[in-house]
């Protein structure tokens, strides 16, 4: 199994549009992929891949939950003061939980001596799975998660999106734009990463904190440099300067963004688009052979 992390520096790149292309194209080869949407606070794989849901689960995250006639209170205090998230204060000699604030460590369970905290669960979003509606042949397994509306942290749903995911011969994920937890969450676990950007400055600049992140998680990557033909050559220069390899180019033009307005694959709907994916494919191929002999 082949895992590819899609991923850019900052949003409106053309990360979703990649994947979902890339995905469509192979399918069309017969390759068996799945596509994970883990950009969970905006999912919007399936604007393009339309699958049909199948299947609709809640994900929950252990939260403490405190007994008040077992608590020693302010005698103790070991749950407030080892909880680095903050989720539990000392108020008026009682313990208090802030359950939005919790990551579900555990350490306050652990580190109680009176046993007067159990394991709740707090809701914070759910996992969808389905697939395409293409023909047999051609449907693509989808997984993607949704994060509830208020909630801050997706990286549990991410890892719950990337366990549900079928065990298919390519896996692609569609990670959130930026380099925080949730593009870490993504990116944990992959083989290679796809670094979309667009010839601008400002592609350039979150492209170089991308290239940072990769670096220092040490998974090979290339970049595919979407829009080329706008901005200037800057980007270009900076991936031969710093021997990062190009996996290919997508033109811009008007008729792509119109295209992607309406929710359309630019694999069916514009010509050179199909060999322009065959041949990123193909040095995804390359650059993954090249890390596995390494």
């Amino acid at each position: 199994m082949l895992t590819i992390a899609v991923a850019s520096g900052k949003g409106g790149t053309g990360k979703t549009t990649v994947t979902a292309n890339l995905a469509v194209w192979l399918a069309s080869q017969n390759v068996d992929v799945a596509a994970l949407d883990c950009d969970v606070e905006e999912p919007n794989l399936h604007l393009f891949l339309r699958p049909v849901w199948t299947k609709t689960t809640p994900e929950n995250v252990p939260v403490p939950e405190v007994d008040e006639e077992r608590c020693l209170g302010e005698e103790c205090r070991k749950c407030v003061d080892l909880c680095r998230f903050k989720s539990l204060i000392m108020m008026a000699g009682s313990v208090m939980v802030f359950p939005e604030l919790c990551h579900g460590c555990g350490l306050c369970t652990l580190a109680c001596p009176a046993r007067a905290i159990r394991e709740g669960a707090r809701e914070i979003g759910v996992v969808r799975t389905g697939a395409t509606a293409g023909a047999d042949s051609a449907r693509i397994p989808v997984v993607g998660g949704e994060m509830r509306i208020g909630e801050a942290m997706a990286p549990p749903l991410i890892l719950a999106v990337k366990r549900t995911a079928p065990a298919s011969a390519v896996r692609l994920i569609d990670c959130p734009p930026g380099t925080s937890c949730p593009v870490i969450a993504s990116l944990g676990g992959a083989d290679l990463a796809v670094l979309v950007t667009e010839p601008t400055p400002f592609g350039l600049h979150d492209l170089e904190l991308a290239v940072g992140v990769l670096r220092k998680m040490d998974i090979p990557f290339g970049v595919v440099i979407n829009r080329d033909g706008m901005g200037d050559d800057r980007t270009h220069r900076y991936l031969e300067r710093e021997g990062i390899p190009l996996l290919g180019t997508l033109p811009h033009s008007a008729e792509a963004a119109h295209c992607y307005s309406e929710g359309r694959l630019h694999v069916d709907a514009l010509p050179g688009f199909r060999e322009a994916y065959a041949s990123i494919w193909e040095n995804i191929r390359t650059l993954a052979a090249r890390e596995v002999s390494r």
